[in-house]
Formats: structure tokens, C-alpha cells, sequence
């Protein structure tokens, strides 16, 4: 038997937990742990709790439906704890910490920016704008068999595309911090250029979703992906 734990909010958040199905075959009621003026959201499990669908989306649902009702520090997926006295002295523990935290996503939720750039136009962009890529290209239509045009065709457009998209990301990246109170860019994966999350707040998500809308229109060539609002995970 352990404790799962989904979140931590203030003494004062209701914690509304009724129709909540957790996480797990056969899922226990979901309670709370309250110590340090704080609450941990918490579920008992006797099995190992794996990142199945089912159980994915009943640990998001709990979060959606606190973060509803006031401030969070949702926990990813998969925090157990030994029993309530231990998910209690962490509370106490850090108990500064988690309200500073608390404070600082006082009415925010996150929001994750994704684009990717289509390189078939790219390409076509480089061999337009540069005469070396353009020469060394012609010369391998041509039919010129000096093994090495390819690989400096090759090496040439591939720092070209690196540049521009590094400087496509840091434009993009630049044009919507404006409209967060936090933010975070990790390494773009999957063929994408930007991979962003924003800390917005609730009066704000208007401006930033008008901003999203507008940057979609002026930035041809670039798909953009935009989730939120989501628990603020990235900045827990």
C-alpha cells in the first residue's frame, strides 16, 4: 500500500474531489493530506501505477478540476508516497516553498507553443537567395561527377536551414514572452523549431490567443501547434 499524490495546493483551496474516478484498476476515493497551511490531493494504491491512457487522463482530470478552483502545484504522473505522515512532513517541510510557488502561479495557467517549418520551401528559399548553393546544385543536375558537390551542397544548406530556423524560433519566441509572466523553451524535437511554454495569466489569454491567431497568419511555411490551458507543470 502507498499514497499517490496529484497535487499541492493552499489550506483554503476547496479541493472539490466528488465524481472523481483516480488512477489505478480499481481506483480508491481521492482525499486530502493537510499540514503546513497546505493540502496534498491524495489517492491509496496497491499497485504499481504505469503511464497507461486511462490512468494519464484520470491524474489530468484531478489537476483540470482543482486548477479550476484555484492555484495548484500539480506533481507529473507517477509521485507515490510511503503514507499520509510522509506526504504531511513534506508539506511541513517545505512548506515556504511550496506557498512562494503557489504565489507565483496565482492565476496563471500554462500554455505550450509548438511550430514546425515546412523544408521543402525552405530549401527552395536557400538555393533563390544563395549563388554558391545555386552554382553547386547546377553543377550536379548537369551532371558533374566530382564527389564532392554533394557533400558541399549538402553541408552548405544544412547550416543555411540551421541558421534561419534558429532565427525563425528566437523571432517567434520573442513576439509571445510578452504576453507571459514566466516562460520556458526547451530543445524543439521531432522536426519541430520551437517548442515554448508560457506562464499567462487569466486576464491575458485573450491577448496571447490573438497574438497566436496573428503570427499564424504573418509567418508562411511555419505550422504552429498551441495547447492551453493546462496545469502549470513546467514551471512547478
Amino acid at each position: 500500500m502507498a499514497v499517490y499524490v496529484y497535487s499541492i495546493t493552499g489550506a483554503a483551496h476547496p479541493c472539490r474531489l466528488d465524481g472523481l474516478t483516480g488512477v489505478g484498476a480499481e481506483p480508491a476515493p481521492l482525499r486530502t493530506v493537510t499540514a503546513g497551511g497546505l493540502r496534498a490531493v491524495v489517492q491509496d494504491v496497491d499497485e504499481e501505477i504505469r503511464a497507461k491512457r486511462r490512468d494519464l487522463t484520470a491524474h489530468q482530470e484531478v489537476q483540470e478540476r482543482l486548477m479550476a478552483d484555484g492555484t495548484v502545484l500539480p506533481l507529473q504522473f507517477g509521485y507515490t508516497a510511503h503514507d499520509d505522515q510522509a506526504v504531511a512532513d513534506v508539506l511541513e517541510q517545505g512548506a515556504d516553498g511550496y506557498r512562494e510557488a503557489l504565489e507565483r502561479l496565482e492565476g496563471c495557467a500554462e500554455y505550450h507553443v509548438r511550430a514546425s517549418q515546412h523544408e521543402e520551401g525552405l530549401l527552395r528559399e536557400i538555393l533563390d537567395d544563395s549563388p554558391r548553393a545555386r552554382r553547386l546544385n547546377d553543377r550536379i543536375k548537369e551532371g558533374d561527377q566530382d564527389p564532392r558537390l554533394p557533400l558541399q551542397l549538402g553541408e552548405l544548406v544544412a547550416g543555411e536551414v540551421r541558421s534561419r530556423q534558429e532565427a525563425l524560433a528566437a523571432g517567434l519566441v520573442q513576439a509571445l514572452i510578452p504576453f507571459a509572466r514566466d516562460h520556458t523553451v526547451r530543445a524543439p524535437a521531432d522536426g519541430d523549431i520551437v517548442n515554448l511554454s508560457l506562464l499567462v495569466e487569466r486576464e491575458r489569454e485573450d491577448e496571447l490567443a490573438r497574438a497566436e491567431a496573428s503570427l499564424a497568419e504573418q509567418v508562411h511555411g511555419v505550422a504552429f501547434r498551441f495547447a492551453g490551458p493546462l496545469p502549470p507543470y513546467s514551471f512547478v
